[in-house]
């Protein structure tokens, strides 16, 4: 323990440094300069000097000149790292020699290179980032050598835990078929666990399902949460353990699945009864009918909302229109009325697509349609949104003349806005370009949303589909938008095309079958 604690700590004795140059006038005044640090000088007139001085004085930070008598710069601390492999070493140069820059980094592994005349500050915080360094470089090799020798005490521990695993899984196996008709009527996992090491006295046939095993396996003493969840460690917040006195409850995440254990402790022994009980699909349901019921609950409140203003919204078109006809309305009032019934009108439309958003899906709602105008609509009504994002641009490239699609426009702009929030989403600080196209290929009318945002790393290019699978922080994203998204594609016969690159963007590709002989609406 005293050896551990001590790794993090300062160094007693204060920093060495070694100046060598065969100008006596720069030794002076690089002494001068760097005596304001903590540091013990000492200097040498050339390479040879030095290096005899190893045997006294050995440095954490050695400065050398480049041109020297005798042996270079490059050779002398080419020797020093044989040497003294920890000590940081610095060149001192009056003069850009490429060729030896390169031969000192290859040869000497030089830490910085100093130009004369220096900057004094910037040869303070070069020195003071060098003795930093080799501390680091000290600690982590006694750090190398603490941990070879935790090692070697931890594979002796480890091969003490597995003698003692072993023995007290021979003594469990005699009450084996005590519990065994019992243990397994139970549906749910159920597992009788040590509170001293994990170790699983007894599972029913439900655990082996849950893990994939034979329950014949734990003859071999395994833990609960190695034989269960396929854990190396037991599960995060496991109350099982010595200190276990009264029932306690954890929630265990495994894979798509999430278990809620029960665990009972015995009074008279080291065990505890834990009873699992799979969640997943019951907490998936919960989580689709609130969705469900918040869906319905926006949907109606966006279908009152979109009402209401559409009163108002057409009193001011017909008041400014009728306005417009007065005689003797000056440019200037005109220029305004424009603007009045150019902004309404762009109100209605976001209305109608409220409208159109909030409107539940029915079999009788499919019908051929312009795919440019349904992504048209759905782009207004996300633009009404993006207008609090103002680093964020929109940009559209709609083809006009597609031929037409057959399906549901509310579903495939349900689908246009889940892409466009999750490219907003990916734009780092909200700052960037959406983009949204439609086009026509082969038999396919398509509609592509690109974002240059952080991209998606190619391991999780399979998995964004996935229902649950996200990457977003939690409380922001449930995974379950993409996947609705491909069901939707799916039903209506297309397919996604996903091309991605990390820091540079991703784009969505949907293309939705053209409707045979079909002609835009």
């Amino acid at each position: 323990m005293g050896t551990a604690a001590n790794l993090n700590a300062e160094p007693s004795a204060p920093g060495k440094l070694l100046l060598v140059d065969d100008e006596e006038n720069i030794l002076r005044s690089l002494r001068r300069v760097l005596r304001r640090g903590d540091w013990e000088i000492e200097t040498a007139p050339d390479a040879e000097a030095a290096l005899r001085l190893f045997d006294r004085f050995q440095p954490g930070v050695v400065i050398s000149d480049f041109r020297m008598p005798g042996m270079n710069g490059v050779d002398f601390l080419a020797r020093v790292k044989d040497l003294l492999p920890h000590a940081q070493r610095i060149m001192l140069t009056g003069q850009a020699d490429q060729q030896a820059i390169e031969e000192a980094i290859n040869r000497s592994e030089v830490f910085r290179f100093i130009s004369k005349p220096w900057n004094d500050g910037q040869l303070l915080l070069t020195v003071k980032s060098a003795f930093e360094q080799h501390y680091l470089v000290s600690d982590n090799q006694r750090l190398a050598d603490l941990t070879n020798q935790q090692n070697i005490d931890l594979r002796q521990l480890n091969a003490d835990l597995e003698q003692r695993v072993h023995q007290r899984t021979l003594m469990l196996s005699r009450a084996k078929r005590e519990w065994e008709l019992s243990f397994d009527t139970i549906d749910n996992p159920l597992a009788v666990v040590s509170t001293d090491d994990f170790v699983i006295r007894r599972a029913n046939r439900a655990s082996a399902r849950v893990s994939n095993r034979d329950v014949t396996s734990l003859s071999l003493g395994r833990k609960c949460h190695e034989y269960l969840f396929d854990r190396a460690t037991p599960c995060p917040g496991c109350p099982v353990g010595p200190g276990l006195k009264a029932p306690a409850n954890l929630e265990i995440a495994h894979g798509p699945r999430t278990f809620v254990a029960h665990i009972y402790p015995m009074d008279d022994e080291p065990i505890a009864v834990c009873h699992y009980r799979d969640v997943t699909d019951e907490r998936a349901l919960t989580r689709r009918m609130i969705e469900s019921e918040k869906m319905i609950a926006i949907g109606n409140l966006a279908g009152g909302v979109a009402h209401e203003i559409n009163n108002p919204l057409g009193g001011i078109l017909a008041f400014s229109q009728l306005m417009k006809r007065d005689a003797g309305r000056t440019p200037a009032d005109m220029e305004a009325l424009e603007l009045i019934e150019e902004s309404a009108m762009r109100c209605k439309r976001i209305v109608e697509s409220l409208l159109k958003f909030s409107r539940r899906s029915k079999v009788e709602d499919r019908r051929s349609f312009d795919l440019s105008k349904c992504v048209e609509d759905a782009a207004v009504l996300f633009r009404a949104q993006i207008k609090k994002y103002p680093r964020a641009k929109l940009e559209l490239k709609l083809a006009t003349s597609l031929p037409a699609v057959y399906g549901d426009p509310s579903q495939l702009g349900q689908v246009v806005l889940n892409l466009l929030h999750n490219g907003l989403q990916a734009l780092p600080n909200s700052e960037g370009t959406l983009v949204v196209e439609t086009g026509l290929k082969d038999a396919h009318a398509w509609f592509r949303v690109t974002d240059t945002g952080c991209g998606i790393p190619e391991e999780n290019l399979s998995r964004v589909f996935e229902p649950h699978f996200t990457t977003k922080p939690p409380g922001e994203g449930t995974g379950l938008g993409l996947s609705i998204a491909y069901r939707i594609v799916e039903d209506h016969g297309g397919h996604f095309a996903v091309k991605s690159i990390v820091n540079e963007g991703s784009a969505f590709e949907v293309l939705i079958p053209v409707q045979p002989g079909g002609v835009t609406p």
